[in-house]
């Protein structure tokens, strides 16, 4: 198996983490039936093979996903980089209440999930997303305090505008930007990576492997596989009809270069995203260790100049049928 190297995140406030991450929330929701057992197993393994940035949420499961991890990294904190986030508030029930970036929220989010990991800090702590009716420097200052209260060392955004950007960098250091980023999803090539680059914070991008899409996995016959599994949603438009045949043609591009290079379809995509810079630490989810162990074998990978040549005419920038949400009301642009 290929091992893990590392990478730094952010110029002002750096935190070194593994290269490749592990994103945790399809183990607990979403993807799926939870698996409390397998993402066990996986985070475990993952720590085995230097995958030591581990990626949660309050709001997955809601609450379960941060007292699996905890669980799993119980005996072995100090090897992990642990990030989780706040600002998507959700009921017990699973009821989504909406977006929160009070202070006051801010700080009974923070301890909340501090006891439920079971640790004294957090590594990384993300606003989940912009809160468009509390300024963001109250939002941000009020993380701040939790960095000088010592319970985070570091501050993150997720699927923030470049000026929402550039005014919470100017309260605190932010040290990474979480958001959607894959050979299906660019749009943030434009404004928000040249944004990130200038001011010294680096990329965290979830869903590398186009949820599952770029996997070749994923038929047009059963769509995502499983009752519980909310791609099956109109949630992801992508996944739907006549866009779903449409990208799933795209995959087949992507398939057979794949096979000129000897890997599946989803390292050729992993390791295009590892390619965009040594900024940028993505965090494939999985639940299960025979798929984190492909991933992991992305890292060795080698892409030339001719490869991501061919990957450019295959999936060209604005080829993907479908919004990434059904409702990009919470995305903040």
């Amino acid at each position: 198996m290929t091992q893990i190297k590392t990478r730094t995140l952010g110029t002002t406030s750096p935190l070194t983490v593994s290269a490749l991450g592990l994103g945790c929330m399809g183990m607990s929701e979403f993807y799926g039936t939870p698996d409390e057992q397998g993402g066990t197993d996986t985070i475990h393994r993952a720590l085995d093979l230097g995958v030591t940035f581990l990626d949660t949420a309050d709001m997955y499961g809601p609450f379960t996903n941060e007292k699996l991890v905890g669980k799993a990294i119980a005996g072995r904190r100090d090897e992990v980089q642990l990030a989780t986030k706040f600002g998507n508030e959700r009921l017990p029930d699973g009821t989504m209440v909406g977006i929160n970036g009070s202070p006051e929220y801010v700080r009974a989010s923070c301890d909340a999930s501090l006891q439920r990991l079971g640790v004294d800090h957090i590594d990384l702590y993300y606003q989940h997303r912009v809160d468009q009716s509390v300024p963001i420097e109250e939002t941000v200052g009020a993380m701040a305090e939790l960095v000088e209260a010592g319970k985070v060392r570091h501050l993150g955004l997720s699927e923030a505008a470049p000026e929402t950007i550039r005014r919470a960098h100017a309260v605190h250091p932010i040290t990474a930007l979480q958001t959607e980023y894959s050979l299906f999803t660019r749009d943030l090539e434009e404004e928000i990576l040249p944004t990130v680059r200038e001011l010294g914070i680096g990329l965290v991008p979830y869903s590398p492997l186009g949820r599952g899409l770029l996997t070749g996995a994923i038929s047009a016959d059963a769509g995502a596989t499983g009752d519980r599994d909310r791609r099956r949603s109109a949630y992801f438009p992508r996944f739907q009809g006549e866009a779903l045949d449409a990208n799933l043609r795209l995959v087949e591009q992507v398939r057979e270069i794949a096979t000129t290079k000897g890997c599946t379809p989803g390292q050729l995509a992993l390791a295009w995203v590892l390619a965009q810079g040594e900024d940028v630490a993505p965090i494939p989810g999985t639940k299960r260790v025979r798929y984190l162990e492909e991933n992991v074998d992305a890292a060795a990978v080698d892409l030339t100049g001719a490869d991501l040549d061919a990957l450019e005419r295959a999936v060209p920038r604005d080829a993907v049928v479908g919004e990434r949400y059904g409702d990009m009301s919470s995305i903040d642009s």
